[in-house]
């Protein structure tokens, strides 16, 4: 007999030292959401229910623990009912129970619940037993298709949103090659000085410059004007008549010959 009151005894503290570290977890939680909720986030209302559910889990094992005994055997017993404040009683609870009267047994007390709760629970059982195996297994089936849906949603969306700010995130261009091309415009940065033979700059000894092309380039014209459509000239005497076009006071010789390919062309590279 003493042996199962010294575990009877244990049992309650241990259950009351769980009972009172999730009651300091609600009240932290409580005071956080009354106080806290305009900066409160999401993921410090998940650590806080992730808590309390470690702790209702632990108090749940407590109960379940070979060792504990059957608390539905146990039966509390009102020894001394009075309408006077009870300052211990007080104590005890906090100040939420400072009459251990008639009034508040019957709530404190309680081992079922209310007659109304009672009846909805009755209700239900009911309902439930009208329900043959055949129609529970294909509401079961339907409830777990719905499930199975909406988490196939919730992780397609989290998927989207993740590859979405990954190409956000991700670099589009390489910075090197942005400079360099941008000193290249800017300064003429890494540019070659190398010109194609043929282009246009600046006059070289020896060299006839650009009105002395353009020059010639009028007298071929002329040259070609005078001529008959079966006569053309040669390539080599048009480098001649343009040299010669580039010196002041000559006019370019009319000389003409037969070429033997139409498809020459005189500025054939």
């Amino acid at each position: 007999m003493q042996r199962e009151e010294k575990q009877l005894e244990a049992s309650v503290d241990a259950l009351l030292n769980q009972v009172a570290d999730l009651k300091s977890s609600l009240g932290s939680f409580i005071c956080k959401l009354e106080n806290e909720y305009d900066r409160l986030t999401w993921p410090s209302v998940l650590d806080s229910f992730a808590l309390l559910s470690g702790q209702l889990n632990t108090l749940n094992k407590v109960l379940k623990h070979e060792k504990t005994p059957l608390l539905r055997n146990q039966v509390i017993i009102p020894l001394v009912l009075s309408p006077d404040r009870d300052e211990e009683l007080t104590r005890q609870t906090e100040g939420r129970v400072p009459v251990f009267s008639h009034e508040v047994v019957p709530d404190h007390l309680r081992t079922k619940p209310d007659p109304e709760v009672e009846e909805q629970e009755k209700q239900l059982t009911t309902d439930a037993a009208r329900i043959g195996t055949d129609a529970a297994q294909k509401q079961i089936q339907t409830l777990n298709k719905m499930c199975s849906n909406l988490l196939e949603k919730i992780s397609k969306e989290e998927r989207e949103s993740e590859s979405g700010g990954l190409r956000q995130n991700k670099q589009t261009f390489n910075p090197t090659d942005t400079n360099a091309l941008v000193a290249a415009v800017a300064f003429g940065k890494g540019l070659s000085n190398w010109r194609p033979p043929g282009t246009s700059g600046p006059s070289q000894p020896g060299q006839p410059g650009a009105g002395a092309l353009l020059a010639g380039a009028s007298g071929m014209q002329q040259v070609q004007m005078t001529g008959t459509s079966s006569q053309q000239q040669s390539p080599l005497l048009s480098g001649v008549q343009m040299a010669q076009a580039g010196q002041p006071g000559k006019m370019p010789s009319g000389i003409k010959t037969n070429i033997k390919s139409a498809s020459m062309h005189p500025y054939q590279r």
